[in-house]
């Protein structure tokens, strides 16, 4: 085994307190700490970006210039790197024409099949392409889908037209539309619509023979309601505004295209056959299915993609991802999922010394399924490459050849080495992470067993959203609901029907923002009240605190760096020699309240804010922030920096201040990105939204929260085709059967 290591010395990137660290090579190694604590500034802000740094600079300008690069990190001393890979948690290819098979290159081989061996001939490879004009579709551009009419939303049958049965703006009373349909005199505009005969609806809609036939009939040049919407709406070449953007969201839906049927193809290669399937067949079974098909071809002149394609699909399968089917939309992937799915691309690889980065890498699976990604954490290393992962799960933390954990508390609190060993040596020290093992084990928190009484239930129903097998299930109101199953049980599809059919608050963990100029200050609205605070205290005029008006530093317009041209080379983000990254003037400067500046109230943490500035409307701003755990952000701590976990965590925030109306929230598993000790805080939280009168929906693996529920919804019993069906709905403390994956981890 290769002992020579990663050395860093006096590492200050963020809040890295000059940390000197030697991390072995050839090792698998897990960095773990309090949310905040600098976890992800080590390892991804310092060596994966130094790393990439230097493998850059390999290259000649011209082609630097063309290369993603990151900024360099703050250190004195950095050697023992290799190339790095980041396997992280962003989404794959929000692009609605990205599938899982574009993604992995696996659909690439499937085409080339087909253009050799398919019977009968139609051409070249990118005749199976649906992101090619030889390939796709022309009935919906190869997307495979359609923006249709949810005619079934456009009208609300209790009421009559005069009362504003046709739901769509401008169809309303006084609406611009409203006298064509209401005043023509073919239609009863004071009976409720539910009242009417279903042709009267139907020509009410339509036109067509049915208003023909109206009593009264109808004029001439009558258009229904949906074919009015879809030519103002939807046949439009014009650039939609917001307000008419909204509308669409509201008033349509996708379908799959009557003319490929989903297959995004045109007919003619949608004909084509290997073995008696069409490439859309292959293209939807499971992956796992899949493989043995594939391998059955054994025409010489395709064996290299065959043996290629087959390698691709068993390294998926391997990985826990054999039911994701190639025709499957990556941005329908969970964070996890896609994750996993970014490292099939490095397991069949034959490169060596590799420094692989991975970012929570449990995320999204359930508690039986840690151990797969264990042995491919494992398969990595083996494969003589160094593995450093950031992680919160202990099951990942016992399979490491060693521990590194930061700490020992978040922000400026955190950034310092404080254990570094195996497992077993962590199990007796005196750490964060320990002590938050020791309790977990020691106090395991039982069941709720007297869960909240719902205040009435919402139903989502006939479910078909990818494996959904025509679910129809009831949510309970006003209560913490949790849905569980293994990674492809359909969790994530049964939320999004939840989503679309029923109003409901998102809280995910996408970035909260990517202007760098957007702080804790900025995003909870409190830059005015500081403000206000320091001018009723100086007498200078408010604008004078501010770094985007008149206080700002002129030579780095407030931003606290510039950026160097260096010509053909690489640009340089440089602190501001003017105001030494300060970001003021020097007469914003000379004004203090309690002895702080207006920058020294950038540097203040949420926690010290609080307590600090003698203004109400400030603490009230940021109390929420507080109280869901971010204490530690700085105020002028940039939101682009905020991991996914924080980020959504932030939401919450926003939302614990703001939410009056009782609501529908869904989250999106909020424990990712959060420590042992940190879960305690979330559950508050959560609680803290039911107590207001809001319901809460959750997908969710971590067990403590699961335990801490009113309601489980199990899905499974496995994922893909194996599930889709709900195993339980109840209180969770009478889910006890241990024929199921999530029975058996709360037993356990």
């Amino acid at each position: 085994m290769d002992h020579r290591t990663i050395t860093l010395r006096g590492a200050r990137t963020h809040n890295l307190a000059g940390l000197d660290l030697d991390i072995p090579r050839g090792r698998l190694v897990v960095v773990v700490g309090v949310s905040g604590s600098g976890k992800s500034s080590l390892v991804f802000d310092t060596i994966a970006a130094e790393a990439g740094n230097q493998l850059r600079d390999t290259f000649p300008p011209f082609a630097r210039n063309r290369l993603p690069s990151q900024p360099r990190p703050d250190v004195e001393h950095i050697a023992g790197l290799s190339p790095v890979i980041v396997v992280d948690q962003r989404r794959v290819g929000g692009n609605a024409r990205s599938t899982v098979g574009t993604f992995t290159d696996a659909w690439s081989y499937l085409r080339l099949v087909y253009s050799r061996v398919g019977s009968p001939h139609v051409g070249e490879s990118n005749h199976f392409s649906f992101n090619d004009p030889a390939g796709m579709c022309p009935g919906c551009d190869g997307l495979g889908e359609r923006i249709v009419s949810a005619v079934d939303r456009f009208l609300d049958l209790d009421l009559s037209l005069r009362q504003g049965a046709i739901r769509l703006p401008g169809f309303g009373h006084g609406g611009y539309w409203y006298e064509r349909y209401a005043d023509i005199g073919s239609f009863d505009a004071d009976t409720p619509l539910r009242e009417w005969s279903e042709r009267e609806r139907e020509a009410l809609l339509y036109g067509g023979e049915a208003a023909a036939e109206l009593g009264r009939g109808a004029p001439g040049d009558y258009e229904g309601v949906v074919e009015r919407f879809e030519r103002i709406y939807l046949h439009t070449a014009d650039d939609p505004s917001e307000a008419k953007r909204e509308t669409i969201r509201r008033f349509t839906r996708t379908a799959t295209c009557p003319d490929c049927g989903g297959d995004r193809l045109n007919a003619a290669s949608r004909a084509v056959t290997v073995l008696g399937h069409t490439i859309g067949e292959l293209a939807r079974l499971e992956v796992a299915e899949l493989a043995p098909v594939v391998r059955a071809v054994d025409a010489p002149a395709v064996a290299p993609a065959v043996a290629a394609l087959v390698a691709r699909l068993e390294a998926m399968d391997a990985i826990g991802l054999g039911y994701l089917t190639l025709a499957r939309g990556t941005a329908t992937l969970s964070g996890g999922e896609s994750q996993r799915l970014k490292t099939v691309k490095h397991l069949g690889s034959s490169l060596t010394e590799m420094l692989y980065v991975l970012d929570e890498p449990t995320v999204g699976l359930h508690p039986t399924d840690i151990a797969s990604m264990n042995g491919l954490l494992a398969r990595l290393r083996d494969a003589g490459n160094s593995v450093l992962v950031v992680e919160h799960d202990p099951d990942v933390m016992a399979a490491a050849d060693q521990i590194v954990e930061i700490g020992p508390g978040a922000g400026r609190d955190g950034g310092r080495l404080v254990f570094q060993g195996g497992y077993g040596e962590l199990t007796r020290a005196d750490t964060p992470t320990a002590r938050a093992i020791a309790r977990a084990i020691a106090r395991r928190a039982p069941a709720r067993t007297r869960p909240r009484t719902a205040t009435g239930a919402l139903t989502v129903r006939n479910a078909t959203r990818n494996n959904l097998r025509d679910l129809t299930v009831d949510l309970p109101t006003g209560v913490l609901t949790v849905l569980t199953g293994v990674a492809g049980s359909g969790k994530s599809s049964l939320a999004a029907e939840l989503v679309e059919q029923h109003p409901t608050r998102i809280v995910d963990q996408r970035p909260v923002s990517t202007n760098r100029r957007s702080t804790p200050v900025t995003y909870t609205g409190i830059g005015g009240a500081v403000r206000s605070l320091f001018a009723r205290h100086t007498g200078a005029p408010a604008a004078l605190f501010s770094a985007n008006s008149a206080g700002g530093c002129p030579d780095c317009q407030g931003l606290g760096v510039v950026h160097a041209d260096l010509a053909f080379m690489e640009r340089r983000e440089l602190v501001c020699e003017t105001c030494r990254g300060r970001r003021f003037t020097p007469e914003a400067l000379a004004h203090t309240v309690d002895g702080l500046t207006i920058a020294d109230v950038d540097d203040l943490t949420v926690a010290d804010a609080v307590e600090r500035l003698p203004d109400r409307r400030i603490a009230a701003g940021l109390r929420a922030l507080n109280e869901v755990g971010l204490g530690y952000l700085r105020l002028g701590q940039s939101l682009a920096t905020l991991s996914g976990g924080e980020c959504q965590r932030v939401k919450i925030a926003r939302e614990l201040r703001h939410a009056e109306e009782p609501g529908v929230y869904l989250l999106d598993e909020p424990t990712t990105g959060l420590h042992l000790s940190d879960v305690a805080t979330l559950l508050r939280v959560l609680d803290a939204l039911v107590e207001r009168g809001h319901t809460v929906v959750v997908i969710e693996h971590h067990l403590e929260v699961i335990r801490q529920a009113d309601w489980l919804i199990d899905l499974g019993p496995g994922p893909g085709r194996h599930g889709g069906t709900v195993l339980y709905e109840g209180p969770v403390a009478d889910h006890t059967d241990p024929n199921t994956p999530t029975g058996r981890a709360l037993a356990g």
